[in-house]
């Protein structure tokens, strides 16, 4: 089943590029458009009424460039926009949440941290997937001022180490063996983070199994393009100078008002 239309990729910014590097490693034959909606980054302090007209917005965009299907590449969307996305629109949607699952599942000390956006950890979604683990402690910290760095390109910065120092130490004091990443950004803070944690704390971000939902609903569904070659296609409305910095300028990068 052939449908060469491409795959719509969108988040607050340039994080959700760590939810299109798995996707596009696993399909590397798929073409992606992907929106970096940096001039509205963080979501995470937005109201969820502000979320949802983003996240329409954003979709509007990539149905006119003729996706077939969206990956709604940021967790505070996802737990905040997904069911109205869903209802309002009739193309696929694939959503990432943070990966509570695994970690609780695999936990020995049965106390996991997450490190995620307000936004997500406030959400009903996230809140009711957090429930069904009620046997295991989630100790939530959100993750204030981490966005705002590496949209600055300022990943490896002192403040970011002081930043991660603050919201970490506790977690570790308080014998967390798992260590889920609540936000797409926050995949690109790993090398810091492994600095800090000792090495029996195990990191869980959910990007290849977005990659994997991905494919298998195109197997299903939608079907693969037989397009050979498709270069990745990235817009941004603000300047592109982080963005092109993450993708090592190895791709086109498009400043849009959007």
């Amino acid at each position: 089943m052939n449908n060469n239309k491409p795959i719509g990729i969108f988040d607050s910014g340039i994080g959700g590029t760590s939810i299109w590097r798995e996707i596009h490693h696993l399909l590397p034959d798929e073409q992606t458009i992907y929106l970096a909606d940096s001039k509205n980054a963080p979501y995470g302090q937005k109201s969820k009424n502000e979320i949802i007209a983003l996240c329409m917005k954003n979709t509007d965009l990539l149905l006119q460039m003729d996706c077939k299907l969206i990956v709604v590449a940021c967790n505070t969307a996802t737990t905040n926009a997904i069911k109205e996305l869903r209802a309002k629109y009739e193309v696929p949607f694939i959503g990432i949440e943070p990966a509570i699952k695994p970690a609780a599942l695999n936990s020995k000390t049965q106390k996991i941290g997450i490190l995620a956006t307000q936004g997500t950890l406030i959400s009903e979604l996230f809140n009711k997937t957090a429930e069904q683990f009620h046997t295991t402690k989630i100790l939530e910290q959100v993750g204030h001022g981490l966005v705002q760095l590496i949209e600055k390109g300022q990943i490896n910065s002192p403040a970011m180490t002081e930043l991660l120092h603050s919201y970490l130490q506790p977690m570790i004091a308080a014998d967390i063996d798992y260590l889920v990443l609540g936000c797409s950004h926050y995949p690109y803070l790993i090398p810091q983070i492994k600095k800090i944690l000792p090495d029996h704390i195990h990191i869980i971000d959910s990007g290849q199994a977005v990659a994997r939902q991905t494919q298998n609903l195109l197997n299903k569904e939608v079907g693969f393009t037989n397009l050979k070659n498709s270069k990745p296609v990235f817009y941004t409305n603000t300047d592109s100078t982080v963005l092109k910095e993450i993708l090592k300028n190895e791709y086109e990068v498009i400043e849009k008002d959007f």
